[in-house]
C-alpha cells in the first residue's frame, strides 16, 4: 500500500513521467492516429487526466468545478457507466482541444489533486482508488511509448526522439543459454493479496497442477528469429495456426514490425532512427501468431502463463512482454467490482491471450511476477518477444 505521507509525491512523480515521455514530440506528433490500436499522444495525456478528475475530484473534492464540460465525452475510453464517448477510431480527428489546452487541463487537475491530497482523510476505499489511478497512468505511459514509436516508425523520415526507456535489461543483464526446469507438481498462482497493489485480474491466489516442463533461460534473439525467416518461416503453412496463416497472407507479413530489408541488409526502426538490426538483442514487436509459429518451427512451444509464473524467480525477465499460449480468462473466485471501476479488466476476458513479464517501456515499479497483460494474438506494436518452452 502507498503510505499517506508520500501519496502526493508519488502522484506528482507519475504525472510528470507522462509528460517526460512526450518531451521530444513536435506539436504535429501529438495528433496522429495511424491505426485504431494507436491513440494520439495528446489523447493519452487527456484521458489519464480525465480519470483523476472523474473518479477522484468530482466525487470526493468539495466544490470542485470540472475543467470543461465536453472533456468527459472526448477522453472517456471505454467506461460505459460513465457516459457517451468519442469512438476510438475518431481520436485522431480531435484537432481540438489543442495540445496546449490539454496541458492546461493537466495543470488544472494536478493543482486541485495536490490540494485535495494535502487535506483528504483517505479511507481504505479511496486509498485503493488512488493506487488504481497511479497504476492506470503507468499503463498509459507504456502505451504512450509504444504508440509514439508506431507513429514515428511509420513516418517515412524515421525520425529519432529521446525516450526514457529502460535498456538495462538488454544491455546489462546476462541471460542463460540453458533451460529452466519446472518440476511436476502443484503451484500457487496469482497475487497473494497481501496489501501490495495488484489488478483484480491477478486474484485470487489458487492452486494449479503442472506437468514437468522446461522454459528457455533467455529470450529468442533477432539472430535466431532471422534463421526462421531465412528458412521460409513466413511461407511455410505447417508452422502456422489457421488464423495466423490467414493473418500472414492477408497482411503480407514477412518480418517483425519495424524491420526493413534495404539492399539485402536488415534494418529496424528504433528511437535513435533507422539502425541495422542488432542480432544479439531479443526479438521485439512480434505477434502471438509469429511467436507460436517460431516455436513450432523449433519443435517447441510457448509456455502457459502458469508455467511462466512458476518459473519466474529463475528467469531473467523484463526486456520484452512474453507471449504465452494461455487464454485471458478469470481466475477462480474472480469478482467484478461495482460501478465503472469494475469495467477495468473483466469485460475484456474474451478472444485475448496473456503476456507475462514486462518490457523496456514498462515504468519502474510497475511489474511483478503475477502481472497479467493481455492482447489479441495479432497485436505486435507493444514491446513483445518470445520465450520457448519444451516438454
Amino acid at each position: 500500500m502507498i503510505a499517506e505521507h508520500t501519496i502526493t509525491d508519488q502522484y506528482l512523480r507519475v504525472r510528470q513521467h507522462s509528460e517526460t515521455i512526450c518531451r521530444g514530440l513536435e506539436t504535429e506528433d501529438y495528433v496522429v492516429q495511424p491505426i485504431v490500436d494507436v491513440s494520439p499522444p495528446k489523447w493519452h495525456l487527456g484521458h489519464t487526466t480525465w480519470f483523476w478528475e472523474t473518479f477522484i475530484l468530482v466525487p470526493y473534492a468539495t466544490n470542485y468545478r470540472i475543467f470543461h464540460e465536453d472533456f468527459s465525452y472526448v477522453f472517456n475510453s471505454y467506461y460505459e457507466t460513465v457516459g457517451k464517448r468519442v469512438l476510438r477510431t475518431d481520436r485522431g480527428n480531435l484537432s481540438r482541444p489543442t495540445v496546449a489546452g490539454i496541458y492546461a487541463y493537466r495543470a488544472y487537475v494536478d493543482e486541485h489533486m495536490t490540494r485535495f491530497l494535502e487535506v483528504a482523510d483517505l479511507s481504505p476505499e479511496l486509498h485503493a482508488l488512488l493506487e488504481l489511478g497511479l497504476n492506470h497512468e503507468q499503463q498509459h505511459q507504456e502505451l504512450l511509448i509504444s504508440d509514439i514509436k508506431y507513429i514515428l516508425g511509420h513516418n517515412p523520415l524515421f525520425p529519432s526522439i529521446e525516450m526514457p526507456i529502460n535498456v538495462a535489461f538488454t544491455t546489462l543483464q546476462p541471460q542463460s543459454e540453458s533451460f529452466i526446469t519446472v518440476p511436476e507438481g502443484i503451484y500457487r498462482i496469482g497475487h497473494k493479496n497481501d496489501g501490495a497493489f495488484c489488478f483484480d485480474n491477478e486474484l485470487s491466489n489458487h492452486n494449479v497442477y503442472l506437468n514437468g516442463t522446461r522454459l528457455a533461460g533467455k529470450l529468442t534473439t533477432n539472430a535466431e528469429y532471422l534463421a526462421f525467416i531465412e528458412n521460409g518461416g513466413y511461407q511455410t503453412v505447417r508452422h502456422w495456426l489457421s488464423d495466423g496463416w490467414a493473418w500472414v497472407k492477408s497482411n503480407q507479413i514477412q518480418a517483425p514490425l519495424y524491420w526493413h530489408q534495404i539492399d539485402g541488409e536488415w534494418w529496424n526502426y528504433t528511437f535513435d532512427g533507422l539502425k541495422p538490426v542488432d542480432w544479439n538483442e531479443p526479438v521485439c514487436h512480434i505477434s502471438q501468431y509469429e511467436a507460436d509459429a517460431y516455436a513450432r518451427w523449433k519443435g517447441q512451444r510457448l509456455p502457459t502463463e502458469f508455467e511462466w509464473e512458476a518459473a519466474a524467480d529463475q528467469l531473467n525477465w523484463g526486456a520484452r512482454w512474453e507471449w504465452t499460449n494461455s487464454a485471458y480468462l478469470p481466475y477462480p473466485g474472480f469478482a467484478t467490482a461495482e460501478g465503472a471501476v469494475g469495467e477495468y479488466n473483466g469485460k475484456f476476458m474474451s478472444c485475448q491471450l496473456v503476456l507475462r513479464g514486462a518490457s523496456i517501456a514498462t515504468p519502474a515499479g510497475h511489474s511483478r511476477p503475477t502481472y497479467r497483460n493481455f492482447f489479441q494474438p495479432d497485436k505486435r506494436w507493444q514491446f513483445t518477444g518470445i520465450r520457448l518452452a519444451a516438454d
